[in-house]
């Protein structure tokens, strides 16, 4: 019995400090030895060394012959990992334990998760943009849905999310981030990436954060060409750089450099910041300490290659202190001149093996020295869990904001016979309209897709004049809502005309393109959703009904009317 009862303190106790190691974070293991990492490093030859700082990219929509072609060269090369991108699930598990098999050292395999697996892959969940988590005043339901988007990476068998991006958009042009930040308040902006990526750290998962030292103020896309940023080193420092420095003070795992030409901290004509020295090492590595794992973009992206082709942005990129090279347009050309860049004394194998050893390191802090193959087994029903459902919507019902209320929210019984139901962008009935008519089937829908003609458009225009109350709900019916919502002018005119009438209006997009509505301020009734989302749907449709309050702040100034930090 003595026996039994000492095995059970001994298992409980094992477990309990399992679980506390996985919670350490990365950068803390960094000066413990490790058996593991010594063992794998001492077997591996030059070439397989460099290929290590190198991850390939995969996708398991594209067929069989691309996936084979990244086999070969996972195969030949024996690089550090891979990241995936559109595709479904079961395939992408599936191809995932062909590429493990496939390499000497077990890969990273990582993927662009910002708002889960469905930032990618189809069958899986989508949480709120970070733009609509910004709205958020509970920041620990960040943590909570961390969790969950770790949980989700691990059943998948990838050990990296890139995420958070914790740019600050303080450029309402940002073509680039944009819905994808935050928001454009500092503290807002590093409360909740910490929040977010500390949830995923704290369930095994390695973060990255980006993109340092900052991508929010530009209006160029970095995937087409150079941004530069034209601001002086304090300015970047307390503004740009301030939610990075916070993060890397709780304990973040890795950073994502941006491709920005930078003058103030890096005067070297068209240098992305990716391939200056003085940045990667000099800023990140140097004056701020930051001893995780660097990551570059991708490094096929024009930002970089458009003044560094042919390979010379993967050398540059390692001589400016970078770890991990993500994407390179030729990781075999980029082997090749890396070793030659030895040869010819740009770099020295000392900091080859550093890098090779802290990718190890982290690796093993992933798990990688443990690989188990991805189980396909109920994988789609796993991904799929109601409580990260459940999850989803409670983000949408806190982040709902009412930026205007003349009495007219909640939604009056007296006034519901007379009501309009307008819909704007969908081609057919929305989830709000739907709900609004089962309220009352006395409720008029009327439809008006974002391609409606005058004649429609008039027509319905007509008819309000015979309610006493119109519901206008203004869908972005894009994947991906940028700041200008593409409605003809005779649309947005309907819109101006329809918002001086008894008008509750609900915004379902990114709400900068509140700017692009005008007269919206006069509706009676406004609400930003933020995104086409049919669980913001939902939480516009418990405000209408009086079910629940508001709680949501807007996270970005708009205009004069509407300002950071809005919401009744």
């Amino acid at each position: 019995m003595k026996k039994t009862a000492l095995l059970l303190v001994f298992v409980i106790t094992f477990n309990f400090i399992a679980k506390a190691q996985q919670h350490i974070p990365f950068v803390e293991t960094l000066q413990n030895p490790n058996r593991w990492v010594d063992s794998v490093f001492k077997k591996m030859n030059r070439n397989e060394k460099i290929a290590q700082l190198f991850m390939v990219r995969a996708h398991t929509n594209l067929g069989k012959a691309y996936e084979d072609s990244v086999a070969k060269v996972i195969k030949k090369q024996h690089l550090g990992g891979v990241v995936f991108f559109q595709g479904g699930p079961v395939r992408q598990a599936i191809l995932t334990n062909r590429y493990q098999s496939l390499s000497k050292v077990p890969l990273m395999i990582a993927l662009d998760g910002e708002w889960g697996l469905g930032m990618r892959l189809d069958s899986t969940i989508s949480y709120p943009y970070q733009m609509t988590l910004g709205a958020i005043q509970n920041n620990h339901l960040l943590y909570q849905m961390g969790q969950e988007v770790a949980s989700d990476f691990k059943r998948m068998g990838m050990q990296i999310n890139f995420a958070p991006d914790m740019d600050v958009n303080n450029n309402p042009k940002n073509p680039v981030i944009n819905f994808r930040s935050f928001g454009d308040n500092k503290y807002n902006v590093a409360a909740k990436g910490i929040q977010y990526f500390q949830g995923m750290q704290d369930a095994g998962l390695f973060t990255t954060a980006k993109h340092f030292p900052g991508h929010g103020d530009t209006d160029v896309d970095s995937h087409l060409d150079l941004p530069q940023l034209n601001f002086t080193p304090t300015r970047l420092d307390t503004l740009e750089m301030y939610p990075f420095k916070q993060a890397f003070a709780a304990g973040l795992s890795g950073i994502m450099i941006a491709h920005m030409d930078i003058p103030a901290l890096d005067s070297t004509a068209h240098l992305p910041s990716t391939l200056s020295k003085p940045i990667v090492t000099g800023i990140l590595k140097d004056k701020l300490g930051f001893k995780g794992l660097v990551f570059s973009d991708a490094m096929g992206m024009k930002g970089v290659v458009k003044y560094f082709p042919n390979g010379e942005a993967d050398v540059r990129g390692v001589m400016a202190g970078m770890d991990v090279l993500e994407l390179s347009e030729n990781s075999k050309r980029g082997i090749k001149l890396i070793r030659k860049s030895i040869r010819h004394h740009r770099l020295n194998w000392d900091d080859i093996d550093q890098k090779v050893k802290k990718i190890l390191k982290a690796k093993y802090w992933m798990g990688l020295n443990q690989l188990k193959p991805v189980d396909t087994t109920n994988l789609i029903t796993d991904l799929n869990r109601l409580e990260a459902k459940a999850l989803v919507q409670q983000l949408s019902d806190q982040a709902i904001t009412v930026l205007k209320n003349e009495n007219i929210i909640p939604l009056r019984n007296d006034f519901v016979r007379k009501t309009a139901i307008v819909t704007v962008g969908p081609s057919g009935e929305s989830l709000l309209a739907k709900k609004l008519k089962e309220n009352n089937p006395q409720n008029m829908l009327f439809i008006l897709p974002k391609d409606a003609s005058k004649a429609d458009i008039d027509a319905v225009k007509n008819e309000l004049a015979n309610y006493s109350q119109v519901i206008l709900a203004i869908y972005d019916t894009r994947i991906r809502p940028q700041s200008a919502i593409d409605y003809n002018p005779e649309l947005k005119q309907f819109i101006a005309s329809t918002c001086t009438l008894n008008t509750v209006s609900i915004v379902f997009a990114n709400p900068y393109a509140i700017t692009t509505l005008p007269n919206i301020e006069k509706s009676k009734g406004l609400l930003v959703g933020y995104q086409n989302l049919p669980e913001m749907e939902i939480a516009a449709s418990k405000v209408l009904f009086g079910l629940m309050k508001a709680q949501g702040k807007l996270p970005v100034t708009i205009n004069r009317f509407f300002k950071y930090g809005d919401g009744m």
